[in-house]
C-alpha cells in the first residue's frame, strides 16, 4: 500500500513540475542553447547527472515542448543526453555499495549500463532531425 501511495505522490509531483515548466513560455535569452539540439544533448547529460533523475529531465523537456519554448529536435537531443546522464546514478550507487570505486559484478553492471546507453545515444545523435520529423507525425 505504501508503494502505491508513493507512486501516486511521485506522479502528482511530476504533473505539477510539468505544469510549471509549461508556464515558462519563450526564453529568448537562452535561444542559442535551446535551438541547438547538440547543446541540448550536452545539457540533458549535465542536468540528469545533477538531478540524478532522467524522469525529472524528461518531464521538464515535455513541459518545455508543450509550452512552445523548446523545439522538437532539441527535445530529442536532450532526451538522448538524459539517457547518458542517468548512468551517473549507477556509478554513485556502485561507489556506495563497493566502499570505493566499483569492482566485480557491480563494475560490470555499471559498465554495461553506461556503455549501452552511450552507444545508443551517440548512434542516434546524427539522426535527431529525422527522428523529430517522424515523431511529429503522431
Amino acid at each position: 500500500m505504501q508503494a502505491v501511495v508513493g507512486l501516486v505522490i511521485f506522479y502528482v509531483g511530476l504533473k505539477m513540475f510539468a505544469g510549471g515548466m509549461k508556464g515558462m513560455g519563450k526564453m529568448e535569452h537562452l535561444q542559442w542553447f535551446i535551438s541547438n539540439p547538440y547543446w541540448m544533448f550536452v545539457g540533458g547529460i549535465i542536468f540528469t547527472m545533477l538531478w540524478q533523475s532522467s524522469s525529472i529531465t524528461t518531464t521538464a523537456i515535455i513541459g518545455l515542448v508543450a509550452s512552445g519554448a523548446l523545439p522538437l529536435p532539441s527535445a530529442v537531443g536532450a532526451v538522448l543526453g538524459a539517457n547518458i546522464g542517468t548512468t551517473g546514478t549507477i556509478w554513485i550507487a556502485g561507489l556506495l555499495v563497493s566502499d570505493g570505486f566499483p569492482h566485480g559484478t557491480t563494475r560490470h553492471i555499471a559498465l554495461v549500463h553506461t556503455g549501452v546507453n552511450t552507444v545508443l545515444a551517440l548512434g542516434l545523435l546524427p539522426f535527431i532531425n529525422p527522428i523529430a520529423r517522424f515523431v511529429s507525425k503522431f
